[in-house]
């Protein structure tokens, strides 16, 4: 075997006289070190949220380098909106964020009514923005069972099944379904809500508002919850900035922004709102902000419910299955749970787009997760992935 080359996981290529776990060299430095090893995470659930794998380098119970791998979930969305309609690809967006999915429902109808100078109707708008919010709450929610178990705590997911199975109820109503929701069309929605709908809505708001304080006597002031977080895994602003981070994990860092604030869409400039920020760049000051942000999102939807107006849900000539774009380009974002949702989509006014590019969030956001990782506890790194908030199909979508 003298003749033989092996790679290693990393793509160093290594001596196969020598064991790998004794020997590993740096792909920058070139370096020898000794006394690491190299192990996987994932990418079974248990260890990541999601079919994401994590090599990992490791000095004892520290990790020296981390690096994820895609690609196990790579569904070629892109690629398939250049051969579908723009009415074919609709369904796709519950597909690539499925614990927001209504983000990228509204991003990419939004990028196709913006080429197209489509108007939505008032009522539809109103209609977008509750069902919106409630979806990003049931996405926070998700968040919030998943991380606590991350760390051990079983009894939490619990809660937050009975609250998104509430949100679930309400959203069915009108989307008839329950995961990969797809409600919005050309020029409004495609359905109307109804009593019983308005009513579960206004209930299930100061509901939740008492829940959030169980939560808090739960799970937020457990001292040792507290002490797995706090000082875990910062990254400050700067941080953020370098790998174009958004959503709660720029807001922990400082930095106020949100796209239904920054740069308007809908009619959520109609609407008075917090913006929470802070209350530090840390993994508990991540898991604070997302409380919060659900407390924000009650408000918008209280607002929104007092205040809908009558009217139709759709423009009266919508675009048909057989509608054919006008020749352009143009990008739309919304705020979704994990951060800015794109679509840039251009046109050479086909039946199909000529191009899409999505703008996934968790995708910048996953990409500081290797120097954030940099000399942390193997277990202390799981607390920070976890942090993020990962949704995999829409990294690697």
């Amino acid at each position: 075997m003298s003749g033989f080359n092996f790679i290693n996981p990393f793509g160093v290529r290594e001596d196969p006289g020598s064991f790998v776990g004794d020997r590993y060299t740096d792909n920058f430095s070139r370096k020898a070190r000794r006394d690491t090893i190299v192990l996987n995470l994932g990418p079974q659930h248990p260890s990541t949220h999601g079919v994401l794998r994590i090599l990992v380098e490791m000095e004892g119970e520290y990790i020296l380098r981390a690096e994820p791998v895609l690609g196990y979930l790579h569904r070629m969305h892109e690629k398939m909106a250049e051969v579908k309609t723009p009415w074919q690809f609709i369904p796709n967006m519950g597909r690539v964020d499925y614990l927001h999915p209504i983000s990228w429902n509204w991003a990419y109808v939004g990028a196709v009514e913006r080429l197209a100078g489509i108007e939505v109707p008032e009522r539809a708008e109103y209609l977008r923005i509750i069902s919106c919010e409630l979806n990003r709450i049931a996405s926070h929610l998700m968040w919030w069972g998943a991380f606590v178990m991350d760390l051990g705590g079983v009894t939490p997911i619990l809660y937050a099944f009975e609250e998104r199975e509430k949100i679930n109820d309400i959203l069915q109503i009108v989307t008839g379904s329950r995961l990969t929701l797809s409600y919005f069309r050309f020029g409004g929605v495609s359905t109307d809500i109804d009593d019983r709908f308005e009513r579960l809505t206004r209930e299930f708001i100061p509901y939740l508002r008492e829940r959030l304080k169980m939560y808090k006597a739960l799970v937020t002031d457990n001292i040792i919850f507290r002490r797995r977080l706090e000082g875990i895994g910062p990254m400050d602003l700067d941080l953020c900035q370098r790998y174009g981070a958004t959503g709660p994990i720029l807001r922990a860092a400082g930095l106020a922004y949100d796209t239904r604030r920054d740069i308007p869409y809908g009619l959520y400039d109609r609407f008075e709102f917090d913006i929470p920020c802070g209350p530090s760049n840390d993994s508990y000051g991540r898991y604070l902000l997302r409380l919060a942000e659900v407390g924000t999102s009650l408000d918008i939807i209280e607002q929104a419910i007092e205040s809908i107006p009558d009217g139709p849900i759709k423009i009266a000539k919508a675009p048909k299955a057989n509608y054919k774009l006008p020749a352009g380009e143009t990008f739309f974002a919304v705020e979704g749970g994990r951060g800015q949702v794109g679509v840039h989509l251009v046109s050479d006014g086909g039946q199909c787009p000529y191009r899409i590019k999505l703008r996934a969030p968790g995708y910048s956001n996953l990409s500081l997760f290797a120097e954030a990782a940099k000399g942390t506890l193997l277990a202390d790194a799981i607390a920070i992935l976890g942090s993020l908030d990962l949704v995999i199909p829409e990294v690697d979508r």
